[in-house]
């Protein structure tokens, strides 16, 4: 482990992020149509290894429908509009058309209306009738008080998604959520993060995680870095968590844990650069709010954006390239890498002569950025 000196009192590592590091061609080519992007996480098989973003702006029901039978993993915010209100379209558009100096006044205002069990309990309803796997999101703070809900409506993966996750919240007010024995206690699969270092992502694995959310502050959305000086470089925080899985795979005898990496990746590039380092699948935030067709309409925004006391985040307009199907599968219309992420990855893949996502993980990477 490299450290450089910040100044005489303090020193720090060096950490890399994805736009630091290049993938480099090795002696072999494929075809691409030989190349397989197909995931599997516990019983649930998966022709993408792509997850949507539980954000509003991102995910509806309906787009979540879309996003499940394209082959992915689309995740519903179960704490945000569309389990506040019963039609939250009135909601989406006063967000989207107040103005940048209004929008979180006005979004602290709309989020103040209480989640209801029974819109929870019909949202995921609405998913299961759409014939995709269920996948929905909750906070840390709010899994306890909505736990029952989420499960006893049919949930086939249940996310547990915050800025940071820690398998040890230590508070002097209130009981914790206690990660290891609430997913012992469950049925299905659980996928919980955000972790950013070896040592957080191998504690979330020992709680029986299915999967473990590698990111924290590098969303297009995120002011995380500006409000509380935190930021984990994407590149270094997967390949750590993905050191901890393989010494994990040994103490459990075999348990595999997979690592998504979350935020951060709004270029197809950028994709394949996150599996490069380790990564077994990624969560789309901003990429897929690009889709003309999302919730948001060329805005972008997530829970931290409405938090009462600390925003530490933004609505921001990210523009629209053309819908999610486009941005998906193409064909692509420009070479901004904003569309065609699974063109984009598997033709990555088949340059570098790698068959599937988990063989794609040994790839040579470089980084262009000068040592000290």
């Amino acid at each position: 482990m490299t450290e450089i000196e910040i100044g005489r009192g303090k020193r720090g590592r060096r950490a890399y992020s994805l736009d630091d590091i290049a993938v480099v061609p090795s002696r072999r080519t494929r075809d691409p149509q030989d190349v397989s992007l197909s995931w599997q996480i516990d019983a649930y098989h998966f022709e993408l290894p792509f997850m949507a973003a539980p954000m509003d702006s991102v995910m509806s029901p309906e787009s979540a429908i879309a996003f499940g039978r394209m082959g992915g993993v689309g995740v519903l915010n179960l704490e945000g509009l569309w389990t506040r209100y019963e039609d939250p379209r009135p909601q989406l558009e006063e967000i989207i058309s107040c103005g940048p100096a209004d929008s979180t006044t006005v979004m602290q205002r709309i989020y103040s209306e209480p989640v209801k069990a029974e819109l929870i309990a019909r949202r995921l309803g609405e998913l299961r009738s759409g014939g995709i796997v269920v996948a929905g999101s909750l906070t840390p703070q709010r899994t306890q008080e909505h736990w029952r809900t989420v499960i006893d409506a049919g949930v086939d993966l249940f996310v547990i998604r915050g800025t940071t996750v820690s398998a040890e919240h230590v508070s002097s007010r209130s009981e914790p959520l206690n990660l290891k024995r609430f997913i012992y206690e469950l049925d299905v699969p659980v996928i919980v993060g955000g972790a950013a270092t070896y040592h957080a992502g191998l504690h979330l694995m020992r709680t029986g995680a299915a999967g473990v959310l590698v990111g924290f502050g590098g969303g297009a959305a995120h002011t995380t870095k500006r409000t509380l000086g935190i930021q984990a470089p994407l590149a270094t925080a997967i390949a750590d968590v993905a050191a901890a899985r393989r010494d994990y795979l040994d103490e459990s005898g075999g348990r595999y844990v997979h690592v998504i990496a979350d935020g951060g990746m709004g270029r197809s590039g950028d994709v394949v650069k996150a599996i490069a380092c380790g990564a077994d699948a990624v969560m789309l935030g901003a990429a897929l709010a690009r889709a003309t067709d999302a919730p948001g309409r060329g805005f972008h925004w997530g829970d931290e954006a409405r938090h009462p006391e600390l925003p530490r985040g933004e609505r921001v307009e990210v523009g629209s390239v053309g819908p999610l199907q486009e941005i998906m599968f193409g064909p692509g219309r420009s070479a901004a890498g904003y569309t065609n992420f699974v063109g984009a990855l598997r033709r990555s893949m088949a340059t570098t002569g790698y068959l599937d996502p988990k063989d794609f993980q040994r790839v040579g990477v470089v980084t262009s950025r000068e040592s000290d």
